[in-house]
């Protein structure tokens, strides 16, 4: 079930610690997720390809606005962490407030950090942390033209 994906730290902490102890690999990834389209979907497949668990932090509405702006997000919070929990290739979800996830990070330890290949690997949050203990971090790559604000702008011009 979609609901029973969808974890706090605490239960999450718990989860990894479990999973760990029985060799499992923990993939990290986050996102805002505002409007899903098929390149996150591709990018979340993508990911959990890299290990056997993908745990995906999705920043929460406050979150959103701080780094997308007003108007942002378009799609409520538990509408979103609830879409990322249905997809098949998810096996976690959690929500973060701050403007980055290296609290998660700091505290869940993953094995593979993921981020797309938009992103330079010096700027990737919390690649200094999981690298410190023998994890990797590492980009998949990311379909172009398609993200949320993309889709939001062509939204506008159709309609």
């Amino acid at each position: 079930m979609i609901a029973d994906k969808i974890k706090t730290i605490h239960q999450l902490k718990k989860a990894v610690a479990l999973l760990k102890a029985k060799g499992k690999r923990i993939v990290f990834t986050n996102g805002c997720f505002d409007l899903l389209h098929w390149g996150h979907a591709k990018y979340l497949e993508e990911a959990k390809k890299k290990g056997d668990i993908l745990i995906v932090a999705v920043n929460s509405d406050s979150s959103v606005k701080k780094l997308k702006g007003m108007g942002r997000p378009v799609t409520a919070e538990k509408q979103r962490i609830s879409l990322v929990a249905a997809l098949e290739t998810v096996d976690y979800v959690i929500t973060f407030s701050q403007s980055t996830p290296l609290r998660l990070i700091k505290v869940l330890k993953p094995d593979v950090l993921v981020k797309g290949s938009d992103w330079k690997s010096e700027n990737i949050v919390g690649k200094k942390i999981v690298e410190s203990y023998g994890g990797r971090v590492l980009t998949v790559p990311f379909v172009p033209g398609l993200s949320s604000s993309n889709l939001i702008k062509k939204i506008a011009k159709k309609f």
